[in-house]
């Protein structure tokens, strides 16, 4: 388990970030994001490019961030039908630049609670993807986060490889995003929610991370 900001910064300088949602990319790693500056980040949100709220508010999000970023539409509405594999991977290698990263972030293959089929489709894309090396990328992280199966409010898991207690300036910092920017509630599930930890699994090696896939 690591703890510091020193810990997490090492080397990676190039980091793509793919979630599925505008929101995702603050909730799950926002406060890693804001701690490192040096870290050239860009962001792909593989859902909501047509929806006119809140499409302006990840592209603010983006301008507070210092990073760049696109969005896709892939369907996201109330009944979550599975869209097919190499659909979300062929979306993805549209979004995402065709570069050598030093780290690529995204979702859990179960989610970071229970349960959202577009976290999970998103993951296992991009394990895929990288194995299969259409994407490149020194390492992978995945988020790290659990709920008890609706117990509780997401929280980082302490033993991932990476996990990290937010300073509270940097908290602030995200929360004020979660409010302010996407507008939600502070009675909301995603103002609750705000993690003031972060957590992350690490992959170094892309044959690991597909073995890995396949135990869930």
């Amino acid at each position: 388990m690591k703890e510091s900001v020193e810990d997490v910064s090492g080397k990676q300088k190039k980091v793509a970030i793919i979630v599925a949602h505008p929101d995702d990319e603050i909730l799950w790693a926002g406060g890693t994001v804001l701690m490192h500056t040096d870290w050239d980040c860009f962001i792909v949100s593989l859902c909501r490019a047509n929806d006119k709220d809140r499409s302006p508010r990840f592209y603010e999000t983006l301008k507070l961030l210092h990073a760049k970023g696109t969005m896709g539409n892939l369907n996201d509405g109330e009944k979550q039908k599975p869209i097919a594999e190499n659909v979300v991977e062929k979306l993805i290698l549209k979004l995402l630049p065709a570069e050598h990263f030093d780290l690529i972030i995204t979702h859990h293959p179960v989610g970071e609670y229970t349960k959202h089929l577009r976290h999970e489709e998103v993951s296992k894309a991009v394990i895929n993807l990288w194995n299969k090396a259409e994407i490149l990328s020194d390492a992978l992280w995945v988020f790290a986060y659990e709920d008890g199966d609706k117990a509780y409010f997401p929280q980082p898991v302490e033993n991932a490889d990476f996990f990290i207690t937010l300073p509270q300036d940097i908290w602030q910092k995200k929360y004020d995003i979660i409010t302010e920017i996407y507008d939600f509630g502070q009675s909301s599930w995603e103002a609750q929610t705000t993690p003031k930890g972060e957590a992350f699994w690490q992959f170094t090696e892309a044959k690991k991370a597909e073995k890995w896939l396949k135990t869930f």
